[in-house]
């Protein structure tokens, strides 16, 4: 090592090795979300625990549905559910936990959705692109949830 190159802390490495995976797994939401059949907007989650992936989801009508989200004038159908409840969804189905979990949003939530993120014991939301309406944002903070917008390259 030269002289003037230090090494790395512990901490600055890990905070360094956290981002490299919240960018991974956006970009993994990211691909995930164009499943979705959804034409005014596509979105993509995943739930990350312990850096498993315990669940995924996008956004959609529910099994049994036609796979038409909007209606005959482009608005979206109101029984469309959103790619985090999806997710949470899947995991109430399984034998995994969302409580300490990581939420990866290709958009941030919804109010209606941030009640559900929080109830399932997510700890963690990161997100890509910011809703129009930021009150889901605001009641997850109030919530103690940490939230953290990424940017990706």
């Amino acid at each position: 090592m030269k002289p003037e190159e230090t090494p790395l802390s512990d901490s600055t490495a890990s905070v360094e090795k956290q981002q490299q995976y919240d960018r991974a797994y956006l970009r993994m939401a990211l691909e995930w979300s164009k499943l979705s059949y959804c034409r005014r907007r596509q979105v993509g989650s995943l739930i990350v625990k312990d850096r498993m992936i315990i669940s995924d989801g996008y956004n959609g009508t529910p099994s049994g549905f036609e796979n038409d989200c909007e209606d005959e004038e482009g608005l979206t159908r109101w029984y469309v559910l959103h790619a985090e409840a999806n997710a949470i969804l899947k995991v109430a189905g399984s034998t995994h936990s969302c409580r300490g979990a990581t939420l990866y949003l290709t958009l941030s939530p919804c109010r209606d959705c941030s009640k559900l993120i929080h109830q399932a014991g997510i700890v963690r939301l990161v997100y890509l692109h910011a809703y129009k309406d930021t009150s889901g944002l605001e009641f997850l903070i109030k919530a103690g949830v940490q939230i953290d917008k990424v940017e990706l390259e």
